[in-house]
């Protein structure tokens, strides 16, 4: 029989009401000190009827930081703001997932109390720019080039960052790495021209996903990729080589791998073949390939379902927290209001409308 997204599927060792999951989605809301606020937790709780809601990216270190006003996960303070958000969505029966995201080079020193340089693989620039709190426009710099050991520490800072999380009551962890962040960057032709052991492509996502394993165990960890996505200037050749060889290099009983897809069906498929775990696919929906899943619709996820175990999506969680009973409905939908999308209040975050 045919899976549906209201089927129950387990994920590490939670059992899912439903296959359908909120995507991560940058907010930009976090309060000073990159904490999460009362917004944050009344945004997560209306949607807690996900089958599993992953948050918006967290930085887990101070470099990690990429973008203003992102909350992070690498103090006392952060984790405590943190703990009133789980409580809320597992106060109303909900399964809330961390995202921690480190944004390499895509990020500037005005986000740094030391103003130092951003770090990559290697000194490659973006050819990006940042928005800065005026709304001006600045540029990435060239990013500082990790050394081994700066690399070791950035292993463990995510390590630590992933015991945070548990400690603030996320139920899994999900590592970033999609969309040209530090993790991709590693896996890409363009920005990883190391002649080190770290040259070889998959190593730091292996070395990353181990090191967050061992701190809290495969059953809560996760990890987002998305093969062949150009997003932030980043290039790859062999997706599919890269891909599935790290899929098979990680731990067998992560809680899932998650595939942001940029409209090859065909690598999608070779990972799903090469993981023998539950598959998670933000599924392509003809648009650019950052927004690809954010757009897909609720057939577009139920067709999905056919090569994955999980769907995510996510402008339409945003735009509709009681989006299950919609689709169950079959609508109708309200539309997400991107001029909303990054900073500002409960506009565009708290105030979309639930069905009578």
């Amino acid at each position: 029989m045919a899976k549906t997204l209201f089927d129950t599927v387990t994920v590490g060792k939670l059992d899912l009401p439903n296959r359908l999951a909120m995507a991560p989605m940058t907010r930009s809301r976090a309060a000073a000190g990159g904490l999460a606020t009362e917004l944050t937790a009344e945004y997560y709780a209306q949607r807690a009827g996900a089958g599993l809601i992953i948050t918006e990216g967290v930085q887990p270190s101070v470099i990690g930081q990429g973008s203003i006003d992102t909350p992070g996960l690498h103090n006392a303070e952060q984790v405590k703001a943190w703990r009133r958000v789980t409580d809320a969505v597992h106060d109303r029966d909900g399964r809330i997932f961390a995202q921690l995201w480190h944004s390499g080079r895509v990020a500037h020193p005005s986000l740094y109390p030391d103003g130092r340089l951003p770090v990559a693989p290697s000194a490659v620039p973006s050819g990006g720019q940042m928005t800065a709190r005026d709304g001006t426009m600045l540029d990435h710099p060239t990013p500082h080039a990790l050394t081994v050991a700066e690399i070791a520490q950035t292993i463990a800072d995510f390590a630590q960052a992933a015991r945070n999380a548990i400690d603030a009551g996320f139920d899994v962890v999900e590592l970033h790495g999609a969309n040209g962040y530090l993790i991709q960057q590693f896996l890409s032709d363009n920005v990883n021209l190391r002649t080190d052991e770290y040259g070889d492509k998959i190593r730091f996502a292996v070395e990353v996903a181990h090191a967050v394993t061992e701190a809290i165990g495969p059953e809560r960890t996760a990890i987002r990729l998305s093969p062949g996505n150009p997003y932030n200037n980043i290039e790859e050749s062999d997706p599919m080589g890269v891909y599935t060889r790290l899929v098979r290099a990680l731990h067998p009983d992560l809680a899932y791998v998650h595939l942001l897809e940029v409209g090859n069906r065909r690598v999608t498929e070779e990972v799903r073949a090469a993981w023998p775990g539950v598959l998670m696919l933000n599924p392509h929906s003809g648009t650019t390939p950052v927004y690809a899943g954010m757009h897909a619709s609720p057939e577009a996820a139920e067709e999905a379902l056919t090569v994955a175990d999980v769907i995510s999506l996510g402008a339409l969680w945003l735009a509709n927290p009681d989006l299950p009973e919609r689709v169950r409905r079959g609508g109708p939908y309200n539309e997400p209001d991107r001029a909303t999308f990054y900073g500002g209040d409960h506009e565009g975050c708290t105030d979309y409308p639930a069905l009578s």
